[in-house]
Protein backbone atom coordinates (compact mmCIF):
# COMPACT_ATOMS: atom_id res chain seq x y z
CA UNK A 1 0.00 0.00 0.00
CA UNK A 2 2.21 2.52 -1.25
CA UNK A 3 -0.55 5.35 -1.61
CA UNK A 4 -2.11 7.33 1.42
CA UNK A 5 -5.68 6.41 2.44
CA UNK A 6 -6.42 10.07 1.93
CA UNK A 7 -5.03 10.10 -1.87
CA UNK A 8 -6.68 6.59 -2.71
CA UNK A 9 -10.12 8.65 -1.38
CA UNK A 10 -9.54 11.40 -3.57
CA UNK A 11 -9.28 9.40 -6.18
CA UNK A 12 -12.96 7.71 -5.91
CA UNK A 13 -13.82 11.55 -6.38
CA UNK A 14 -11.89 12.92 -8.58
CA UNK A 15 -10.28 15.54 -7.09
CA UNK A 16 -6.66 16.85 -5.18
CA UNK A 17 -7.03 18.38 -1.78
CA UNK A 18 -3.93 17.46 -0.29
CA UNK A 19 -2.84 21.17 -0.61
CA UNK A 20 -5.81 21.87 2.08
CA UNK A 21 -4.78 19.75 5.02
CA UNK A 22 -3.91 21.90 8.07
CA UNK A 23 -2.07 21.36 11.23
CA UNK A 24 -3.30 21.74 14.63
CA UNK A 25 -2.37 25.36 15.81
CA UNK A 26 -4.41 26.48 12.29
CA UNK A 27 -7.62 24.58 13.36
CA UNK A 28 -7.17 26.03 16.57
CA UNK A 29 -6.94 29.51 15.15
CA UNK A 30 -9.62 28.92 12.35
CA UNK A 31 -12.29 27.34 15.21
CA UNK A 32 -12.11 30.76 17.01
CA UNK A 33 -13.07 32.54 14.00
CA UNK A 34 -15.56 29.86 13.52
CA UNK A 35 -17.83 31.72 16.08
CA UNK A 36 -19.18 30.02 19.71
CA UNK A 37 -21.33 27.26 17.73
CA UNK A 38 -18.20 25.76 16.20
CA UNK A 39 -16.71 24.19 19.71
CA UNK A 40 -19.58 22.01 19.67
CA UNK A 41 -18.43 20.14 16.27
CA UNK A 42 -15.76 17.24 16.56
CA UNK A 43 -12.30 18.32 17.46
CA UNK A 44 -11.24 15.01 15.65
CA UNK A 45 -12.04 16.56 12.09
CA UNK A 46 -13.19 19.40 10.66
CA UNK A 47 -13.44 21.40 7.35
CA UNK A 48 -12.78 25.20 7.43
CA UNK A 49 -14.53 27.65 4.39
CA UNK A 50 -13.85 31.40 3.82
CA UNK A 51 -14.69 33.46 0.68
CA UNK A 52 -11.51 35.45 -0.62
CA UNK A 53 -12.92 37.32 -3.22
CA UNK A 54 -13.88 35.02 -5.87
CA UNK A 55 -11.68 32.52 -4.32
CA UNK A 56 -12.66 29.85 -2.12
CA UNK A 57 -10.44 29.02 0.83
CA UNK A 58 -10.64 25.21 2.23
CA UNK A 59 -8.91 24.05 5.11
CA UNK A 60 -9.25 20.17 6.19
CA UNK A 61 -8.18 19.54 9.75
CA UNK A 62 -7.87 15.63 11.31
CA UNK A 63 -6.44 15.12 14.40
CA UNK A 64 -3.46 13.16 15.25
CA UNK A 65 -5.65 10.43 16.96
CA UNK A 66 -8.02 9.91 14.36
CA UNK A 67 -5.08 8.94 11.76
CA UNK A 68 -3.28 6.74 14.44
CA UNK A 69 -6.41 5.06 15.07
CA UNK A 70 -6.87 4.61 10.75
CA UNK A 71 -3.21 3.61 10.53
CA UNK A 72 -3.70 0.88 13.44
CA UNK A 73 -6.83 -0.41 11.41
CA UNK A 74 -6.28 0.70 8.12
CA UNK A 75 -9.92 0.29 6.29
CA UNK A 76 -7.96 -0.97 3.38
CA UNK A 77 -7.37 -3.79 4.68
CA UNK A 78 -10.61 -4.71 6.23
CA UNK A 79 -13.93 -2.89 7.58
CA UNK A 80 -15.03 -3.48 10.63
CA UNK A 81 -16.40 -2.01 14.22
CA UNK A 82 -13.05 -0.77 15.10
CA UNK A 83 -12.37 1.69 12.04
CA UNK A 84 -15.87 2.32 10.61
CA UNK A 85 -16.65 5.72 13.02
CA UNK A 86 -12.96 6.71 11.88
CA UNK A 87 -13.18 6.34 8.11
CA UNK A 88 -16.83 7.94 8.09
CA UNK A 89 -15.19 11.07 9.88
CA UNK A 90 -12.38 10.74 7.26
CA UNK A 91 -14.50 10.60 4.13
CA UNK A 92 -16.99 12.97 5.54
CA UNK A 93 -14.59 16.25 5.87
CA UNK A 94 -13.32 15.56 2.59
CA UNK A 95 -16.13 15.37 0.82
CA UNK A 96 -17.63 18.46 2.57
CA UNK A 97 -14.15 20.35 1.05
CA UNK A 98 -14.89 18.93 -2.85
CA UNK A 99 -18.63 19.82 -2.51
CA UNK A 100 -18.00 23.23 -1.21
CA UNK A 101 -15.89 23.88 -3.83
CA UNK A 102 -18.22 22.75 -6.78
CA UNK A 103 -20.71 24.93 -5.13
CA UNK A 104 -18.21 27.72 -5.32
CA UNK A 105 -17.50 27.15 -8.91
CA UNK A 106 -21.12 27.21 -9.63
CA UNK A 107 -21.16 30.43 -8.38
CA UNK A 108 -23.00 30.00 -5.15
CA UNK A 109 -21.27 32.46 -3.13
CA UNK A 110 -23.23 32.23 -0.19
CA UNK A 111 -20.91 29.85 2.15
CA UNK A 112 -22.09 30.66 5.25
CA UNK A 113 -26.00 30.18 4.87
CA UNK A 114 -27.59 27.61 6.29
CA UNK A 115 -29.12 26.10 2.77
CA UNK A 116 -25.33 25.83 2.08
CA UNK A 117 -24.18 23.81 5.25
CA UNK A 118 -27.27 21.62 4.91
CA UNK A 119 -26.60 20.98 1.63
CA UNK A 120 -22.84 20.13 2.12
CA UNK A 121 -24.40 18.00 5.16
CA UNK A 122 -26.49 15.75 3.41
CA UNK A 123 -24.46 15.35 0.57
CA UNK A 124 -21.66 14.50 2.58
CA UNK A 125 -23.86 11.29 4.58
CA UNK A 126 -25.12 10.36 1.10
CA UNK A 127 -21.57 9.97 -0.42
CA UNK A 128 -19.96 8.99 2.48
CA UNK A 129 -22.41 5.64 2.53
CA UNK A 130 -21.68 5.08 -1.53
CA UNK A 131 -18.02 4.81 -0.79
CA UNK A 132 -18.26 2.88 2.85
CA UNK A 133 -20.29 0.51 0.12
CA UNK A 134 -17.42 0.38 -1.92
CA UNK A 135 -15.40 -0.76 0.36
CA UNK A 136 -17.68 -3.59 1.77
CA UNK A 137 -17.79 -4.84 -1.87
CA UNK A 138 -14.07 -4.94 -2.41
CA UNK A 139 -14.21 -7.50 0.68
CA UNK A 140 -17.21 -8.85 -0.01
CA UNK A 141 -16.13 -10.24 -3.60
CA UNK A 142 -17.45 -12.50 -5.20
CA UNK A 143 -20.25 -12.30 -2.89
CA UNK A 144 -22.91 -9.44 -3.04
CA UNK A 145 -23.21 -6.69 -0.21
CA UNK A 146 -25.95 -8.83 2.17
CA UNK A 147 -28.81 -6.61 3.79
CA UNK A 148 -26.75 -7.27 7.41
CA UNK A 149 -24.10 -4.92 5.47
CA UNK A 150 -26.00 -2.25 4.53
CA UNK A 151 -28.12 -3.06 7.94
CA UNK A 152 -24.30 -2.30 9.69
CA UNK A 153 -23.06 0.73 7.62
CA UNK A 154 -26.39 2.89 8.24
CA UNK A 155 -26.22 1.97 12.24
CA UNK A 156 -22.73 3.22 12.17
CA UNK A 157 -23.59 6.34 9.45
CA UNK A 158 -27.37 6.99 11.07
CA UNK A 159 -28.55 5.27 13.71
CA UNK A 160 -25.62 6.02 15.66
CA UNK A 161 -26.15 10.41 14.96
CA UNK A 162 -26.94 12.30 18.51
CA UNK A 163 -28.25 15.78 17.31
CA UNK A 164 -29.59 15.92 20.63
CA UNK A 165 -25.99 16.15 21.77
CA UNK A 166 -26.25 19.57 20.04
CA UNK A 167 -26.53 22.61 22.64
CA UNK A 168 -27.32 25.01 19.74
CA UNK A 169 -30.95 24.96 18.29
CA UNK A 170 -29.48 25.77 14.82
CA UNK A 171 -26.82 22.90 14.47
CA UNK A 172 -29.37 20.06 16.76
CA UNK A 173 -32.15 20.83 13.67
CA UNK A 174 -29.32 20.88 10.80
CA UNK A 175 -28.05 17.32 11.71
CA UNK A 176 -31.39 16.12 12.20
CA UNK A 177 -32.95 17.15 9.22
CA UNK A 178 -29.89 15.91 6.89
CA UNK A 179 -29.58 12.49 8.86
CA UNK A 180 -32.83 11.61 8.32
CA UNK A 181 -33.11 12.84 4.90
CA UNK A 182 -29.72 11.15 3.87
CA UNK A 183 -31.32 8.00 5.29
CA UNK A 184 -34.06 8.20 3.55
CA UNK A 185 -32.84 8.80 0.06
CA UNK A 186 -29.40 5.90 0.55
CA UNK A 187 -32.86 3.64 0.95
CA UNK A 188 -34.25 4.71 -1.83
CA UNK A 189 -30.89 4.41 -3.95
CA UNK A 190 -30.83 0.60 -2.61
CA UNK A 191 -33.59 -0.48 -4.62
CA UNK A 192 -32.36 1.32 -8.07
CA UNK A 193 -30.07 -0.66 -10.13
CA UNK A 194 -26.77 0.27 -11.20
CA UNK A 195 -27.76 2.66 -14.49
CA UNK A 196 -30.28 4.50 -12.62
CA UNK A 197 -28.93 4.54 -9.81
CA UNK A 198 -26.01 6.55 -11.49
CA UNK A 199 -28.43 8.71 -13.29
CA UNK A 200 -30.18 9.13 -10.27
CA UNK A 201 -27.03 10.58 -7.87
CA UNK A 202 -25.63 12.89 -11.02
CA UNK A 203 -28.96 14.82 -10.70
CA UNK A 204 -29.39 14.89 -6.95
CA UNK A 205 -25.84 16.31 -6.94
CA UNK A 206 -26.53 19.34 -9.21
CA UNK A 207 -29.61 20.25 -7.09
CA UNK A 208 -29.40 23.26 -4.09
CA UNK A 209 -30.66 22.14 -0.83
CA UNK A 210 -33.93 22.48 -1.05
CA UNK A 211 -34.83 20.64 -3.97
CA UNK A 212 -32.54 17.72 -2.78
CA UNK A 213 -35.08 17.71 0.41
CA UNK A 214 -38.42 17.74 -1.94
CA UNK A 215 -37.12 15.46 -4.10
CA UNK A 216 -36.15 12.91 -1.44
CA UNK A 217 -39.76 13.84 0.43
CA UNK A 218 -41.25 13.31 -3.04
CA UNK A 219 -39.35 10.03 -4.18
CA UNK A 220 -40.04 8.48 -0.51
CA UNK A 221 -43.27 9.99 0.26
CA UNK A 222 -41.34 11.62 3.21
CA UNK A 223 -41.33 7.96 5.20
CA UNK A 224 -38.47 8.58 7.78
CA UNK A 225 -37.87 12.38 7.19
CA UNK A 226 -39.49 15.08 9.69
CA UNK A 227 -38.68 18.56 8.58
CA UNK A 228 -38.08 21.36 10.45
Amino acid sequence: MNETLFSQIQKLFGINLEDCLIDRTRCAQLSVLAGKSACELSELARTFLRRAGDQLCVGIYYSRWLIEQLEQHDPRAGLGDRNIRSLIMFVEELNHALHAALQFKRGIREIASEHFARNLELQAQVDTYLVLLLFVAFFRKPQRISRADRRWLRFHLFARQCPEAFRDANLHARYLETTQLAASYTRYLDTLNGVRRLDEIRRFHSLDYGAKKQRILRLTDGQGTTAS
